[in-house]
């Protein structure tokens, strides 16, 4: 029985009994650049855009702020004048008199109230408006992670199916090697095994991107089956400013901690109202009076309340207020404090996957690939087995899509610090 082997096994089986190791270099180096955009690319810069203008979230919270502010006016107005209209008649003799009467009245709050309700409804509309800069941010962030999650799926897939054709190539080489009589069985076995494993790797990658896409569509606000092919996966070039420049960005810029401020300001504003509902409202009438036999009545009425449930309302609503100043007060802190540890630990973070990028790239990898190379001329000549072959090219593709995870690692960092920080930290 003759069997036919293609032109590229039978290239690599030449390498192997006394060809040249070098030519197979270029089959073992896997190419680690990132893939160059093409026209279809989905740029970050346009699915940041599109999530910011159609994403259901953020524009819940941009119309919840829209809301917050039309309270303002009402907050400070006067409660509504009221009309009253009565007609009196005498219901015993004869007298058929009738007293007509109308008035109209005007509650008018004590001095301070309708301020202090004025003061907190403004600054609760600007701590939700602050919300809404805040959604927006933490939505961008978002979108980053699962864009650059995307991004590293694509290129480890890609360093995934070469290495599956590589390692089908070798199980052809050994199956040839083995019918006569160069090798032994083992080593077909373990080359079938690698073989599936990578395809069952791919499988699992591949339906993982499916569920990565689905979110990413999510969070642009557009359906979900809509795919996104080439996504941008740019080496870390950039440096980061220092831990107590971005903290300083961060306690002065983020829209969290201008919410949680303008929070304190309206509890303050509420508690201020509240020490004021001790002192009388006033309620001012101004009626006429009509009858039949005698002249017109003007009259003049001026009425307020008085505060004799204080201990069960008015008191009540001193201490719920204060109580709402100080968790005001407590979640502000507690914000900050988190603000500055996360900076603190994502920026660490970057540092290190920027660092351990680099090292991967200039050194882990070449080397890795110069011990393929090694190893390949050690088992040409019989010095290294057929599975410590395989595993130095797997040690490659390990290598190589570390390197790529890395990369989405830090620019996955990079973009919660700039939603603590508030902005860009780039430079």
């Amino acid at each position: 029985m003759t069997t036919r082997l293609s032109p590229r096994v039978i290239g690599l089986a030449g390498a192997i009994f006394g060809g040249l190791p070098f030519v197979l270099l270029g089959a073992f180096a896997l190419c680690l650049s990132a893939q160059t955009p093409g026209s279809d690319t989905l740029r970050l810069s346009e699915a940041i855009q599109m999530a910011l203008q159609a994403n259901p979230m953020l524009r819940a919270t941009r119309a919840s702020a829209v809301a917050a502010a039309q309270r303002i006016g009402p907050a400070g107005a006067l409660p509504d004048p009221e009309i009253q209209l009565e007609r009196m008649r005498p219901t015993y003799g004869f007298n058929l008199m009738a007293i007509d009467q109308v008035m109209l009245m005007q509650m008018i709050p004590f001095p301070g109230k309708q301020g202090s309700a004025h003061s907190a409804a403004k600054h609760t509309a600007a701590a939700t408006s602050a919300d809404a800069d805040e959604q927006a941010r933490m939505l961008t962030a978002q979108v980053r992670m699962h864009y650059f999650d995307i991004a590293y799926a694509d290129r480890a897939l890609e360093v995934m199916r070469r290495t599956r054709g590589l390692l089908r190539d070798f199980l052809e080489v050994s199956t040839t090697m083995y019918a006569v009589g160069s090798a032994v069985q083992q080593d077909v076995l373990r080359a079938q095994i690698e073989v599936g494993r990578m395809a069952e790797e791919i499988t699992r990658m591949t339906q993982e991107r499916l569920a990565m896409v689905t979110r990413l569509n999510a969070l642009l606000g557009r359906g979900t089956a809509i795919p996104i092919t080439a996504l941008e996966l740019p080496e870390p070039t950039g440096e980061l400013p220092e831990t107590d420049s971005l903290i300083a960005r961060a306690l002065q810029a983020r829209p969290a901690l201008r919410a949680g401020a303008e929070r304190v300001a309206a509890a303050e504003a509420s508690l201020s109202g509240a020490r004021r509902e001790f002192l009388p409202d006033f309620k001012f009438g101004l009626g006429y009076q009509w009858w039949p036999t005698l002249p017109p009545l003007v009259n003049f009425m001026v009425g307020f309340n008085l505060p004799v449930f204080a201990p069960w309302k008015q008191l009540a609503m001193r201490r719920q207020m204060a109580a709402m100043r100080d968790m005001s007060q407590a979640e502000l802190l507690n914000q900050r404090n988190e603000t500055v540890a996360r900076i603190i630990e994502t920026r660490a973070r970057a540092e290190q996957d920027r660092n351990l990028a680099r090292l991967y790239r200039t050194a882990i990898v070449p080397q890795a690939r110069t011990a393929v190379q090694a190893a390949l001329a050690s088992y040409r000549v019989g010095r290294l087995s057929f599975m410590e072959l395989i595993d130095n090219q797997m040690t490659v593709n390990r290598y190589e899509t570390e390197t790529y995870r890395l990369f989405a690692d830090y620019h996955q960092a990079v973009s919660d610090l700039e939603a603590w920080v508030g902005g860009p930290v780039e430079e």
